[in-house]
């Protein structure tokens, strides 16, 4: 590993940018110029204390490329000298997150999503005209390659899911300077990327329009998540608390974690992350740790592609998310949270950061919550482009500083996750739920749904789908009676197939309707509901196109820390491209067989579920749905 610190200097700019950050440096040990009396005292820098700021390591080359668009040597150099990380190390990181770039990079830039949902509404159309009438896309550049680009210049670049599917084709448009722009753009056409390239701006965030399908179309009689959503200004904790929140935080502080952990155990309530893991156990389990301190960590790195449902509540109801927390934090005996929020969701970092502010203001949060004496605060932290950061043990690598790459297991995050400690981990929609079990009480929440999966869940509907949008609905719908919800195929055309669960789902077929969106009977029928996607394609949708664009993205999102991964994904992807060209190696019979291998070893072999579910929807796709079949044999 190479220890020494880099020859470039940072600009003026970017040393202003990391010291917003760190802090200014306190000597010439951090940074700062060096003088004849404390830097003498080595024993005041490095050490425990300087280590115990290596997760700042992101937030620092983050600061950097927002402030002029990518990362240079200098700054780079001059990050590792504040933290004391060594380059080489601080070059992994960066180069690991798809939003941060170490190769010159104009100040402007729009993301365009092509993947599945923006796909079937016209994305690869607006990205061909791009390339061919405006500039192609940027590209990431190989190290030590010559990279020769206008900065003056605004460019674009292809972008996995961006979580605006009910909005699809979309974008991110991203201006570094010394106030830094982001916005999310829905309904992209070709002469909009070129307005947006040539130097406009949207007039608001995607976002932070009324969701389609949320409204009364969207809302069963049992609506909880959703009742807040366009209804209640997000921005105002009075207007939040005149609608009701913060009942169930006062009504948590007087029952105590061992009540609390019992109403949620009584309410059944399964993980809504993907892993559908009961939360009122994990809750528990962290509870009785004897290792001090106790961490919470809001998983809100929405990056599974057809998912939607965090956005919508991080935008709209961020208040719910920060009391909704802290009622876990009561439970569990946790000091310190984090929220960790993707990315390309600038609207939902603004809004949550405002109140989480606001919270502690008024006393919400802080040192003394409610004068219960209650210690609790969050922090805030922005994801850089990663999906694999959406799994619970690689989100503690980012926070920390580090690749995020998952850990092997066990140990488990309840006694070993953030910094080591007990730590527990819940995603934005299953912390919602927690308001209305502690308000209503368990039972009344078990009541709603099915024995095994009780209560309300989020669907994010998307594609062919007349009004796409969140659809809050009680567990044990039918699949087809949600459809129908949302308005059904749109006129004219008939189902294809539907993906549920989102790339690291399935496909199910049209008889297939009468499925009840439940766990056990989506586990039975070798489906999942993973993070709640419902992708409709019809018959004009070409679905070889989208299960290659799934496989590229497992491709691209693989870590490359084990190898049935690493490699399985490469040749998935490999394999399925000589099927679509019509090249196979041995006949389609072989390279069929060569899939249902490698989805195998990638299913048993790989470290997390990124490989474990890699081949999911390749494999429903073939074997489902029949879109590779092998031509029947006529006889002789």
């Amino acid at each position: 590993m190479d220890l020494r610190l880099l020859d470039a200097a940072p600009a003026d700019e970017e040393r202003a940018a990391v010291d917003v950050v760190l802090g200014p440096p306190q000597s010439g040990w951090d940074g700062g110029a060096r003088g004849e009396s404390r830097d003498t005292h080595t024993a005041e820098f490095g050490g425990r204390a300087t280590r115990e700021r290596r997760h700042l390591l992101l937030p620092a080359l983050q600061a950097l490329q927002a402030r002029i668009g990518w990362i240079t040597e200098g700054g780079l150099g001059y990050v590792c000298a504040r933290l004391d990380v060594p380059p080489a190390e601080a070059w992994g990181v960066a180069t690991f997150y798809a939003m941060l770039a170490t190769a010159p990079r104009p100040r402007r830039v729009l993301h365009v999503c092509d993947d599945i949902a923006c796909r079937v509404a016209g994305a690869r159309e607006v990205c061909e005209r791009l390339d061919h009438e405006v500039s192609p896309p940027l590209t990431h550049t190989p190290p030590g390659e010559q990279f020769a680009l206008d900065c003056e210049r605004p460019a674009w670049i292809h972008s996995p899911c961006l979580g605006l599917c009910d909005r699809a084709p979309a974008a991110l448009l991203v201006e570094a300077g010394t106030t830094t722009l982001e916005r999310s753009v829905g309904a992209l056409t070709f002469e909009r990327a070129k307005a947006l390239l040539a130097g406009s701006m949207p007039e608001t965030d995607a976002a932070a329009k009324p969701v389609r399908g949320a409204s009364a179309s969207g809302r069963s009689e049992e609506s909880r998540l959703l009742s807040r959503v366009g209804v209640v200004d997000p921005e105002n904790l009075a207007a939040y608390r005149a609608s009701g929140g913060y009942r169930a935080l006062a009504r948590a502080l007087e029952m105590g974690p061992e009540a609390i952990i019992r109403e949620v155990t009584a309410a059944r309530l399964l993980g809504r992350g993907g892993a559908a893991f009961p939360t009122g156990r994990k809750w528990d389990a962290v509870r009785t740790q004897p290792v001090e301190p106790h961490y919470l960590v809001c998983n809100a790195d929405e990056s599974e592609p057809g998912t939607f449902k965090d956005r919508v509540l991080l935008t709209e109801d961020p208040f719910a998310v920060v009391e909704a927390m802290t009622i876990a934090a009561r439970a569990t005996g946790c000091e310190k949270g984090f929220l960790y929020v993707r990315a390309e969701y600038p609207l939902a970092f603004h809004r949550m950061r405002l109140a989480i502010d606001a919270a502690r203001v008024a006393g919400l949060l802080g040192h003394d919550i409610l004068a219960s004496g209650m210690r609790f605060d969050i922090e805030i932290r922005r994801g850089a482009g990663a999906y694999i950061c959406g799994e619970e043990t690689a989100i503690f690598e980012s926070i920390e500083g580090k690749r995020g790459e998952p850990r092997n297991k066990p140990p488990f995050p309840v006694s070993h996750g953030l910094f080591g400690k007990p730590t527990v981990v819940n995603n934005v929609e299953t912390l919602a739920n927690v308001l209305p079990i502690i308000l209503e009480g368990g039972a009344v929440f078990a009541a709603v749904g099915t024995t095994e999966s009780t209560g309300t869940r989020l669907f994010c509907l998307s594609g062919h789908v007349s009004r796409p949008g969140i659809y809050e609905v009680p567990m044990g719908m039918q699949l087809g009676e949600l459809v129908a919800l949302a308005g059904g195929v749109r006129d004219g055309h008939r189902l294809q197939a539907i993906l549920l669960g989102g790339a690291a789902g399935a496909f199910v077929r049209p008889d297939e309707l009468t499925l009840r969106l439940t766990h056990e009977d989506t586990r039975k029928a070798g489906v999942t509901l993973g993070s709640g996607v419902v992708m409709v394609f019809d018959e004009t949708a070409d679905l070889r196109d989208s299960v290659l664009r799934i496989a590229a993205f497992f491709r691209d999102e693989s870590c490359g820390q084990c190898v049935p991964c690493r490699v399985g994904t490469v040749r998935q992807e490999e394999a399925l491209h000589r099927i679509a060209a019509g090249r196979t190696l041995g006949g389609l019979a072989s390279e069929l067989a060569l899939l249902d291998e490698l989805g195998a070893v990638m299913k048993d072999g790989s470290i997390c579920g990124l490989g474990q579910t890699a081949y999911a929807a390749v494999e429903s796709a073939v074997h489902r749905l029949g879109l590779f079949a092998v031509p029947a044999q006529k006889d002789a």
